[in-house]
């Protein structure tokens, strides 16, 4: 269980990371626990100290619900890398930075000083991120974000991508943050941030933020599993409309599972774009479908390409896959090769274990990445789901 501040103590404490700073009780907006932590206001997903016009923002937080469907916001705690989707979440503004709280605004400039001098990064505010938890309006820390990561160019970190919802299209940013390896921020360098001290002037900057001003280095904050087996909990979605996602597409092949192929080839294509190559083969004799593709790797002028196979099963929620259909595709690979099964249910905790014990490469998507993958490409919601299907995968007449 995670540690947690008491509503009363928040305007001294120190901020320490995956703790739980508790909201009031009074049900208003002066709950907030990241107001009273963090001089920042009470509202929305962009909170900051400062003026955005005037380019003196002191401290930025940002603020996750993970209720956006269109616009799901995630951290990736084995690499450090968070992304965040800008305030332009809803069609009708003919500019993407025309938005009351000028979060775009925000990131515009912040990726622009981002990759500029050592006096351009030394204006960046520093940003905290915090995610909304149970009771109330109570937050946790996740930690300290720079923009940018240390793989990603000018043209990754901040991109404007096409959206579509109610026939409109519209633009939104998508960031990517990273979260650097600092534990604990002190009260007092908040506090300095706030009186306008640069941030990192004060005797109390957490190092990784001094070195990423100076230095544009990265230190980032990574937590690799020390779980590789997911249950089954962990593999299906856990809320209804994500499960109707995976009900409507298991329907949508009904009576036709093998035609799923071409459906499980584009999902993998969303998680692995370097996919060059993915052609789904004859029908067995088993009866089974599958696809061989290659993966690129390496600079485009001197590419190394992986071979693959791929397999799926258009399962329901409540059959797994088996011993006997992972033998099958284990059974296909040879040597430098690797595999990819793609089910719309999960994966028993036998074929788990054996797949990781055993050193088999191969990669396990099961329903909840599904979603999850479908979501981060715009596919959120099941009419969303339903065009993306008849679309790309019309049934036969």
């Amino acid at each position: 269980m995670s540690d947690t501040v008491a509503f009363e103590d928040l305007p001294g404490s120190d901020l320490t990371l995956e703790t739980v700073y508790l909201g009031g009780t009074q049900g208003n907006t002066g709950d907030d626990a990241l107001a009273r932590l963090v001089p920042v206001g009470n509202q929305g997903g962009f909170r900051y100290k400062g003026s955005v016009a005037s380019g003196e923002v002191l401290v930025a937080a940002l603020y996750t619900s993970g209720t956006e469907i269109d616009w799901p916001d995630s951290l990736d705690p084995q690499t450090g890398l968070f992304t965040y989707f800008g305030d332009n979440r809803r069609p009708g503004r003919a500019d993407l930075h025309d938005t009351p709280r000028r979060g775009n605004i925000l990131l515009r400039n912040t990726f622009a000083a981002t990759h500029g001098t050592v006096a351009d990064r030394a204006k960046v505010p520093p940003f905290l991120l915090f995610e909304k938890v149970a009771p109330g309006r109570s937050a946790r820390f996740r930690g300290l974000l720079a923009p940018g990561a240390e793989a990603l160019s000018a043209d990754d970190d901040l991109v404007a991508i096409w959206r579509t919802k109610n026939g409109q299209r519209f633009q939104n940013y998508r960031a990517r943050f990273t979260v650097l390896n600092t534990g604990r921020v002190d009260r007092a360098w908040i506090d300095d941030l706030t009186r306008g001290c640069p941030p990192g002037d004060s005797s109390y900057c957490p190092p990784s933020w001094r070195d990423w001003v100076r230095n544009r280095r990265y230190d980032a904050l990574t937590a690799p599993s020390t779980a590789i087996i997911r249950s089954k909990a962990d593999q299906l979605p856990d809320n209804k409309a994500d499960l109707e996602i995976l009900h409507a597409i298991h329907a949508h092949f009904d009576g036709r599972p093998h035609d799923f192929e071409e459906c499980a080839v584009a999902i993998w294509r969303m998680i692995a774009p370097a996919t060059v190559s993915c052609d789904v083969t004859r029908p067995s004799r088993d009866g089974g479908r599958d696809a061989v593709g290659q993966y690129q790797i390496g600079h485009a002028a001197d590419p190394i390409k992986i071979d693959f196979a791929l397999e799926a099963k258009c399962y329901n929620t409540s059959n797994s896959v088996g011993v006997r259909e992972m033998s099958r595709l284990i059974s296909r690979l040879r040597h430098r090769n690797f595999g990819v099964f793609v089910t719309l249910s999960y994966f028993n905790a036998q074929v788990y274990d054996e797949v990781r014990s055993d050193g088999h490469p191969i990669t396990l998507i099961c329903g909840r990445d599904v979603v999850d993958t479908l979501k981060s490409h715009g596919h959120g919601d099941l009419a969303t789901v339903d065009l993306w299907l008849q679309t790309n995968f019309p049934r036969p007449t």
